[in-house]
């Protein structure tokens, strides 16, 4: 007797399947263009997309180990973005199904709602960003997070519910590149090697 079943819903979730084990035999950037992502995306070990058809995606974006992206409401991620270790991003919800106990495959009572992330956000590790909400650019989600609204650009929100403890703009980004910058040019410089003395590098030592 054969342990696969040759039935509809079986052949439609088998592709995934066997992506999610090729998956975990590719780095990240090959993991990517096996999942038909952009050429710079990054997904790490045991990410999973569900209905990738229904995900948007832009360039340069990072996807942390085990998190989850439901797609099949409709999810759309700008630039840039990136998206924590063990996060939990979903564009559907059961609810009603099991309240009504119809909690069986196909149920006409699974709602659907599309979650848009924007461009050069950060969502946190072990963040939960619910159905139907909306993340405006340059947004940063703070680690262990539940999202159930809309975030405004520009902002910082932690807690369950998320809510917002600040907003920022651009002179405050700039402000903040360039002093990570300039501590990452200090510790370079820390760190490497000195330039030989000139007086004891000629072979008489002169």
């Amino acid at each position: 007797m054969s342990l696969f079943l040759d039935d509809d819903r079986s052949n439609r979730l088998r592709p995934a399947i066997l992506d999610d084990f090729v998956g975990s035999l590719l780095n990240d950037v090959e993991r990517a263009r096996h999942l038909g992502l952009p050429e710079t995306t990054r997904i790490r070990e045991r990410a999973k997309i569900i209905s990738p058809e229904q995900l948007t995606i832009g360039e340069h974006c990072w996807i942390g180990e085990n998190t989850l992206l439901d797609a099949s409401g409709g999810l759309e991620i700008g630039e840039h973005t990136s998206i924590g270790l063990n996060c939990l991003v979903f564009t559907h919800s059961s609810w009603l199904a099991n309240m009504m106990l119809e909690n069986h495959s196909g149920s006409d009572l699974i709602e659907r709602k599309p979650v848009r992330i924007g461009r050069g956000c950060f969502i946190g590790g072990n963040s939960v960003i619910m159905m139907g909400v909306t993340i405006g650019d340059h947004a940063t989600v703070s680690p262990l997070s539940v999202v159930t609204k809309d975030v405004p650009a520009y902002s910082l929100v932690s807690g369950n519910p998320a809510r917002v403890f600040q907003r920022y703009d651009q002179d405050h980004i700039r402000t903040e590149a360039e002093r990570v910058r300039a501590a990452n040019r200090a510790r370079r410089e820390r760190t490497q090697p000195a330039p030989p003395d000139s007086r004891t590098d000629r072979p008489d030592g002169q």
